[in-house]
């Protein structure tokens, strides 16, 4: 059985999903630290030809919090944000077709972050056409208190997992050799660059998931999703 382990992020880029297509069971953590620097409740998206931050404001909390232990912003309107993206892709081909899913979750009524974070995954999954199981970290019997390589094989062992799927950026973090150790082979992913057109500007790589399903048929990103990445 195939496993990876990931953080939630906010509309992430098409390498989440085609991580999420290639394992059999994709795993959410929630009981781990937020953090500030990362891609959990921003992203990027495509503003006037240039790449521009888009992002979910919370409330204030500890800097110590987990995931699971934060909040929207009470000042948070989801219409706001949709419009600004709206506005900024109302002429991209697929916008009708794109719209009502963006719409589905931004006004999802749950304020808690990772909640609001799991629908808007699931959501999203579904639209690719995936099956893949997905698992919330906290709802397994584990080691919860582990940290890094020794908590993701931890995970796997849970699961009953052979193998254990990370993105390229994995391959400063763990070692094969050690999870080999532990009769797990550990593979990386790697997603091949995409380019398209967007408005007949010079393309700007990397964006959001909303930025391909926004410029792309849908049965496209779905093949893109499946096979556009290599494994090493």
């Amino acid at each position: 059985m195939r496993v990876a382990i990931m953080q939630p992020y906010f509309l992430p880029y098409i390498g989440y999903f085609q991580l999420m297509a290639a394992v059999d069971v994709f795993v959410i953590y929630d009981n781990i630290k937020y953090t500030k620097k990362g891609w959990i409740n921003r992203n990027r998206y495509l503003l006037n030809g240039a790449d521009a931050v888009f992002s979910l404001p919370l409330a204030a909390a500890s800097d110590s919090a987990m995931i699971v232990e934060r909040q929207l912003a009470q000042d948070f309107r989801p219409e706001k944000l949709r419009d600004q993206l709206c506005q900024a892709y109302r002429k991209a081909p697929q916008f009708a077709q794109v719209a009502p899913l963006l719409e589905q979750i931004l006004l999802y009524p749950d304020r808690r972050l990772f909640p609001f974070l799991h629908h808007s995954l699931q959501v999203l999954a579904r639209h690719l056409g995936l099956t893949t199981r997905l698992v919330v970290s906290s709802t397994l019997p584990a080691q919860h208190g582990l940290k890094g390589e020794a908590r993701v094989l931890d995970l796997v062992r849970v699961l009953g997992a052979d193998t254990y799927r990370n993105p390229i950026g994995g391959t400063g973090l763990y070692d094969k050799a050690v999870f080999a150790g532990h009769g797990v082979t550990l593979e990386f992913l790697q997603a091949r660059p995409l380019d398209y057109a967007q408005f007949g500007a010079p393309f700007v790589p990397w964006l959001s998931l909303l930025d391909v399903l926004m410029f792309n048929p849908q049965a496209v990103v779905q093949a893109w999703v499946q096979s556009h990445y290599d494994l090493v």
